[in-house]
């Protein structure tokens, strides 16, 4: 498709200097899920927004209501505040509103040792933006904000609205998406730049944070005979929940198919015992459990508890000293765009205008994302944002500027033929 007049000059307005310039500058900040930082960067960013002469909303997130809420998808970062920030244009007539949404939450760096240099110094190297929260997913924030400032100093009048909701707490869960929507911030269509490789994620699984405790007796290492190791009798468990796993992604959803395990179960942390000399009369097991498309979490979270209540009762000891599962940190339902959904084609043509490249190819994601919420509020939602999401959370994170670049384009254009 040709440009015509109105999105050539708006492709025109994008600065791309301003999109290296302002990704550093956000990247410099340690905007950790639940620190002070995450709060900074909001505000920083609300900032950017009222000099765009937007109508801005930054706000104090009620967090005990929130909490309370029945349908609230969990947290695991300890926090005291939390700030939501949603700033559109004037609403031009009769046209829909559309949403760029985006995270300024970044997960903790690890192992310093493991980063070329300080991971919140970033750094550009030949075209490529190194540092924590560079593809995960502050490049996508970003392009957000270049394409809000480009269709604001193009002077085009829409005749829906755009609207950008930067969110918090993303990494644990969703706390900020659900804020911002229970707020009544919501649109008719959603684009979220999460790191999509170039392709449209229309299609996220789910995931839920579990915690297996399996009890043992203690006694002295000695005499261990005398009692009964809790890591012991944790490792039937182990073994039918890679049985679980198995059986679960048999049958995946073809937007899934590239991925071998795309409903991954995985038992992240496991603590035991609390003297060398002792044998553990405890062990704690953490973990997250994949979420099909379209499965209800609670169906998997019954599932799961079989699992465990069946390889306890095929134990002699924990037959009669079960072990324990629980739910607790984030808990993120499955989600995806309906089937037929006009966004799809929308943001695929505007990439291929954008680009000059072919467009896009439809995948889905194993992992969650804000993408579920808005979904279930009703709103058709996809990702689309520069980076490789194999990067993230990662000590070699890192996101190409012309990735950021071609994500802008592609959102104004879209933008544009969707509200203008």
């Amino acid at each position: 498709m040709s440009l015509n007049e109105t999105e050539s000059a708006a492709l025109a307005a994008i600065d791309e200097q301003s999109v290296a310039t302002t990704l550093l500058e956000l990247l410099a900040m340690p905007s950790v899920t639940g620190s002070a930082a995450e709060s900074e960067a909001q505000h920083w960013l609300a900032h950017r927004l009222r000099r765009l002469g937007l109508d801005v909303d930054l706000w104090s997130m009620d967090l005990p209501a929130l909490r309370a809420d029945p349908d609230f998808p969990g947290s695991e970062a300890p926090r005291d505040e939390a700030w939501g920030l949603v700033a559109a244009t004037e609403h031009g007539g009769d046209g829909p509103t559309v949403i760029l949404q985006g995270h300024v939450d970044v997960v903790p760096p690890g192992d310093l040792a493991r980063w070329e240099g300080d991971p919140f110094t970033p750094r550009t190297v030949g075209g490529i933006v190194h540092g924590r929260g560079a593809c995960d997913m502050k490049g996508g924030v970003v392009a957000n904000l270049a394409a809000l400032e480009a269709i604001q100093a193009s002077g085009v009048r829409l005749r829906g609205q755009v609207a950008a909701h930067f969110v918090v707490s993303e990494e644990d869960g969703g706390l900020g998406a659900f804020g911002t929507l229970r707020r009544g911030h919501t649109g008719d269509a959603c684009v979220i730049t999460e790191p999509t490789s170039g392709n449209l994620v229309t299609a996220n699984a789910g995931s839920l944070t579990f915690r297996i405790e399996v009890p043992g007796q203690a006694t002295h290492a000695s005499t261990r005979e005398a009692g009964v190791s809790a890591v012991d009798v944790y490792l039937p468990i182990h073994q039918a929940l890679g049985r679980l796993e198995a059986s679960r992604n048999r049958a995946p959803d073809p937007r899934l198919a590239r991925y071998r395990l795309p409903y991954a179960l995985s038992v992240g942390k496991v603590c035991a015992g609390d003297w060398a000399s002792s044998v553990p009369d405890l062990l704690v097991a953490e973990g997250r459990l994949g979420v099909q498309l379209g499965e209800d979490p609670a169906v998997a979270r019954k599932q799961f508890e079989e699992c465990v209540a069946q390889a306890c009762a095929d134990d002699p000891w924990l037959r009669d000293h079960p072990a324990t599962v629980t739910w607790a940190g984030g808990q993120f339902a499955s989600g995806q765009l309906p089937v037929g959904d006009p966004l799809r084609g929308l943001v695929g043509e505007a990439c291929a205008d954008a680009t000059g490249r072919p467009q896009p190819e439809e995948c889905g994601a194993p992992y969650g994302s804000d993408l579920r919420l808005y979904s279930a509020a009703g709103v058709p939602t996809l990702q689309f944002g520069p980076g490789d999401v194999r990067l993230a959370h990662g000590p070699k994170e890192q996101v190409p500027l012309a990735d950021v670049l071609d994500v802008t384009r592609t959102l104004v254009l879209a933008v544009l033929r969707a509200a203008g």
